[in-house]
């Protein structure tokens, strides 16, 4: 059993960081405020049902086959303290400069037909205005765990404001990615991809132009 902490950063996993080893749904709301704003990104991820059944094992102290309030309330507080470092899986670029996503206040964990959902809003470290073009993407930079978003409307605009902009789903072809950075993408990355975070080329993510 992995650890919930070590799993999601993938710590103690270096020789398989190459391809992923969890696998999550995941859903994005991009959120503008009446000021013309990115206000919010609210996020919901459900896992797969090895990782799930594994989180239940680590955190059902009571062990009576399920988490109650007070451990789903620790698994949540788990990941918030976690994945910091990796800015929550959120990469940002607004027209061109990459801007960093500001702590959730929590994490809610739930437990639904034996899958984990982990489920957050948060807000980006500073105001990002619908001018230009900007995009948000998910994805774990270590690639040990794999973000899959199963339709484009799972990748949403949410506000009138977004009225006067246009948007569009991207998920790139990861031969395609390859193919156009064989300079870059050198064998360190799939050795490392930490070191290089160089794997947001292969994350879906949604794309703005206002």
């Amino acid at each position: 059993m992995v650890p919930l902490a070590l799993a999601l950063t993938a710590f103690g996993a270096p020789a398989a960081l190459a391809h992923p080893h969890i696998f999550a749904q995941a859903r994005l709301e991009v959120v503008a405020n009446d000021k013309g704003q990115v206000s919010e990104l609210r996020n919901v991820w459900r896992f797969d049902d090895m990782f799930s059944a594994s989180v239940l094992l680590e955190f059902d102290h009571n062990s009576d086959a399920k988490l109650d309030a007070k451990e789903l309330a620790e698994v949540g507080q788990t990941v918030l303290e976690s994945l910091g470092e990796y800015n929550y899986y959120t990469t940002i670029f607004d027209n061109g400069k990459s801007v960093k996503l500001s702590k959730p206040d929590v994490i809610h964990a739930d437990f639904k037909d034996g899958q984990l959902l982990l489920m957050f809003a948060a807000k980006p470290a500073q105001p990002i205005p619908l001018k230009g073009t900007f995009s948000i993407g998910i994805y774990d930079p270590t690639m040990y765990t794999a973000m899959d978003f199963p339709t484009d409307n799972d990748l949403v605009a949410v506000g009138d404001k977004f009225k006067s902009c246009k948007h569009k789903v991207v998920r790139p072809d990861p031969d395609e990615v390859i193919a156009q950075n064989q300079a870059t993408l050198t064998s360190a990355f799939f050795n490392d991809p930490t070191g290089t975070n160089m794997s947001k080329l292969f994350a879906t993510r949604i794309e703005f132009t206002c």
